[in-house]
C-alpha cells in the first residue's frame, strides 16, 4: 500500500511539473476570446446596420416616389 501511494504521489509530481500542454491551453484560451470579442462587436454593430438599411431604403423609397411622380 505504501508503494501505490508514493507512485500515485510521484505520478502526481511529474503530472504538476509538465508543462507539455500549456500552450495548446493558451491558444484556445486566446482564440476563445477572439470568438467572444468578435461576437459582441457583430451583435454591437448589428443595430448599426439595421439603422443604415433602415435610412438606406427609406430614401431609395422616396427617391422612387419623386421618380414615378415625375
Amino acid at each position: 500500500m505504501k508503494q501505490l501511494l508514493a507512485s500515485v504521489k510521484q505520478l502526481l509530481a511529474t503530472l504538476w511539473a509538465d508543462e507539455s500542454g500549456q500552450d495548446l491551453i493558451e491558444y484556445s484560451l486566446l482564440m476563445a476570446f477572439v470568438a467572444l470579442a468578435s461576437a459582441a462587436l457583430f451583435i454591437g454593430a448589428g443595430g448599426n446596420i439595421s439603422g443604415i438599411w433602415s435610412t438606406s431604403n427609406s430614401q431609395l423609397g422616396a427617391a422612387n416616389g419623386i421618380a414615378v411622380g415625375s
